[in-house]
């Protein structure tokens, strides 16, 4: 039966008929040209045979490696060189190092004149290169007689006295001074606040010191330069206590706005909040060997903090007036505070909220 039109089948036969046709004038053009007569041959036939010449052509150099390049190689070997090792490739090997000091540095020599003749040879090993010799010696060139040689004799001992640093221009042995001024008198004048500064805080590193101010910021000043290097906003009132953290990178604040602020001095921003106290926040002090904050306030109230947790451990009440100063200690009595009440009262950590003893004017 004859093939369906549009389908597979047709268009094969449409193409093996195109491919006798093409294959039939070829051999009628060959026949033509008086050469040899060409077998016809289909289109897929001819393929079919260009594609295994080229595998037998291709196929048994195909999965072998190309052959190295010489000077792509050494290209791309003098390029990590230089890449890996440029900086110290030209430097002296131990040996050469070992060389230049006995050939440069003779440790412990002196010249003295000897009695053989200049024509023998130096025997192989020997140096004739300047030896430092003792400031008895004349150094003067004219003092050798001609015709002599040099013979070199060792001194045990001698080697810090007589070497080539000797020959080395000294620097001097002290700095110079420093112009001497009055500890009494005004060293460096510091502005940049718009108001009261209430509090000041010190690296631990003495590399820069923090202030808080009236003005609700928080300054960071260079302490060599007395430049401004950073200012923190974030308090709506004014900053009255500050703190920075000997073990981590953290400064605390705490100010009239009842705000207890953490920040990272590497993100430069607040990352916790310690909420608790019922009216400003007047002082804030780190337990110097476990990650507590102490901080109180007019609420007469020395609170404590988990800085790790935000949480609200305890609460020292004993006091009956505000609580304007507090500092901790490793030992105890832990805790010190001091009070407009005019008691400073210590407390112990670890018995909780009871106060050991107070004193009181």
């Amino acid at each position: 039966p004859p093939p369906i039109p549009g389908t597979r089948k047709e268009k094969g036969v449409v193409a093996s008929c195109l491919g006798d046709r093409r294959a039939a004038a070829m051999a009628m053009a060959a026949a033509a040209a008086g050469g040899e007569p060409v077998e016809p041959q289909s289109l897929k036939k001819l393929s079919l045979k260009s594609l295994k010449r080229s595998l037998d052509l291709f196929a048994p150099t195909h999965s072998l490696p190309f052959a190295p390049d010489a000077e792509s190689k050494r290209i791309r070997v003098s390029c990590k060189v230089n890449a890996e090792y440029g900086a110290v490739k030209n430097l002296p090997t131990d040996q050469g190092r070992a060389q230049g000091k006995g050939a440069a540095a003779p440790s412990n020599a002196l010249a003295l004149l000897g009695t053989q003749d200049t024509k023998d040879a130096p025997r192989e090993g020997t140096s004739n290169a300047i030896i430092p010799a003792p400031l008895m010696l004349p150094k003067a060139p004219e003092s050798a007689v001609p015709g002599k040689n040099t013979t070199v004799l060792s001194i045990p001992g001698s080697s810090d006295r007589f070497s080539t640093s000797a020959l080395m221009e000294r620097l001097p042995s002290r700095w110079p001074k420093p112009v001497w001024h009055a500890p009494w008198k005004n060293y460096r004048v510091i502005s940049g606040h718009l108001g009261w500064v209430r509090s000041i805080a010190f690296d631990p590193g003495n590399e820069w010191f923090c202030t808080g101010s009236a003005d609700r910021t928080i300054k960071i000043w260079d302490l060599a330069s007395g430049t401004l290097k950073l200012t923190l906003t974030g308090h709506i009132e004014q900053v009255r206590g500050l703190a920075v953290s000997q073990r981590h990178t953290y400064l605390f604040s705490a100010g009239d706005d009842k705000q207890v602020k953490c920040w990272d001095l590497e993100q430069n921003k607040v990352i916790r909040s310690y909420h608790g106290h019922l009216s400003g926040v007047y002082c804030l002090a780190l337990h110097p060997t476990i990650d507590v904050l102490l901080t109180g306030g007019r609420d007469s109230v020395c609170r404590v903090w988990d800085i790790r947790t935000k949480a609200h451990v305890s609460a020292l009440t004993g006091h009956d007036n505000t609580v304007c100063s507090v500092f901790a200690r490793p030992t105890d009595p832990q805790v010190v505070t001091g009070s407009h009440d005019t008691t400073i009262k210590f407390w112990d950590l670890v018995a909780g909220e009871n106060y050991v003893y107070s004193y009181t004017p």
